[in-house]
């Protein structure tokens, strides 16, 4: 999806700065708001950029953040130690991942993001990947845009209607501790 100016300013607004390195509106969010952008690998200045895609979302980036206080990311590390199949579509991801962004520029690194292929580290990561490459792509992806799908009450909103739930996925939410990361106005 080509980047506009229109596009460009509303990243700019979500972001409160200007974006830097965008080569495109990877995910638009239902009502119509860029949700992530796919980088360059060296921003102009030369700088590497090793995240491919940003999520931009204000709702979105608020969502991950509380989820990771949830402790989210832990629960998710902890089933790639004993899961031998979502380990392997983990590591799939992340050598996809490279893949594509050194398409675009090898950095010379086997850097991907959000911790891949051996923990989870960063969710912001996997929900802007998830939604760029869609719900089929990665396991920790998928999960990791339902929960903020219906924890945040984004469905519709922010992530796609027909986005696979928590209990399609055989996630029981109330599993995490989110006594320190409530969605304001609830």
């Amino acid at each position: 999806m080509s980047v506009t100016d229109a596009d460009r300013a509303a990243v700019a607004q979500q972001l409160g700065r200007e974006p830097r390195g965008v080569l495109e509106i990877s995910y638009r969010c239902p009502d119509g708001a860029p949700g992530v952008v796919m980088t360059a690998p060296r921003l102009d200045d030369g700088t590497p950029f090793p995240t491919l895609y940003y999520l931009t979302d204000p709702r979105l980036t608020a969502e991950a953040s509380r989820l990771e206080v949830a402790h989210v990311m832990r629960w998710m590390t902890a089933r790639l130690q004993e899961d031998e199949d979502l380990a392997k579509d983990y590591l799939a991801a992340h050598e996809y991942f490279l893949a594509k962004r050194n398409a675009l520029g090898d950095l010379g690194t086997d850097f991907s993001g959000g911790g891949m292929p051996d923990r989870v580290k960063c969710l912001h990561v996997l929900i802007a990947y998830a939604l760029a490459e869609g719900p089929d792509h990665f396991r920790l992806g998928t999960e990791a845009v339902a929960l903020a799908a219906e924890h945040g009450r984004l469905r519709g909103t922010a992530v796609p209607m027909d986005w696979p739930t928590c209990a399609e996925l055989g996630i029981d939410i109330d599993q995490f501790d989110f006594s320190h990361a409530e969605v304001p106005g609830s």
